[in-house]
């Protein structure tokens, strides 16, 4: 059985780049959240999703294959990993770790590592294992929400562990979402079909080939059929999913 943080990047991350871009309207509320800050630190930052390119950012990406991937406009990423990060303390104004920390071996670690660096605010962008269920995809493969919950650590947890003034917000994820993780095609089920759309979700890795098969052939027939569309038809016109995506923002401790 998979442990959170057993993914691997080096061997399976190739495409990141394509299918796991920068969605404007998410990036507004990531950067809003990082307020005045001018330096900026991004733990588990891929192949830079997210990146203000206003303000100064030190990367930090264990793996190869991911910064590999990072656009020439953005800065190349250190190999280092959260949980030994090689900085001063209170050296970045803020820190933003993006759709990571379930990948971190030691999060408690990772996250008290981040607000050991940071003087402002850290601005963590994660999934809400309780809601996963809210899914339509939930009904056709069960074992893929089970996986997922596995590895996403507890919302409380991540802010008992940052600590300060911390507030957790409930990311509205657009219809034409073009950040490729799974809640993304909520309205658009046939992007399930596409073999690279999956192979950039890491929880794809974390259930057994045979279960996604049957998923893959149970959403095609019902696609074909119209039986999809007669049972979840009316998720292709809502505009807006508010699902498990969540945004934690935690200011600094109290003096």
């Amino acid at each position: 059985m998979n442990r959170a943080g057993d993914f691997d990047y080096d061997t399976h991350g190739h495409g990141y780049a394509v299918q796991r871009r920068t969605d404007p309207r998410i990036a507004a509320m990531v950067h809003a959240a990082l307020g005045t800050a001018k330096t900026v630190l991004n733990v588990g930052a891929g192949a830079g999703s997210y990146e203000p390119v206003d303000r100064h950012v030190t990367a930090v990406e264990p793996s190869e294959t991911m910064r590999a991937q990072r656009p020439p406009h953005l800065v190349p990423a250190l190999a280092a990993i959260a949980e030994a990060l090689p900085f001063d303390d209170q050296s970045f104004d803020a820190s933003m770790a993006m759709v990571t920390v379930h990948q971190w071996s030691d999060r408690e670690r990772g996250l008290q590592e981040l607000r050991r660096v940071t003087r402002g605010p850290i601005v963590v962008l994660t999934f809400d294992g309780d809601a996963l269920d809210r899914f339509w995809l939930a009904d056709y493969v069960p074992e893929l929400i089970v996986a997922d919950r596995g590895r996403l650590p507890p919302i409380a947890g991540i802010t008992a562990t940052l600590g300060g003034e911390t507030a957790v917000q409930t990311v509205s994820i657009p219809r034409d979402c073009i950040d490729g993780f799974t809640e993304a095609y909520y309205a658009r089920p046939e992007r399930f079909l596409d073999e690279s759309v999956r192979r950039s979700q890491s929880v794809w890795g974390f259930v057994e080939r045979e279960v996604e098969v049957r998923f893959v052939r149970a959403l095609k027939d019902d696609l074909s059929s119209g039986a999809w569309d007669e049972r979840y038809g009316k998720w292709r016109r809502m505009a807006h999913f508010d699902g498990s995506l969540r945004l934690i923002v935690s200011d600094r401790r109290p003096a």
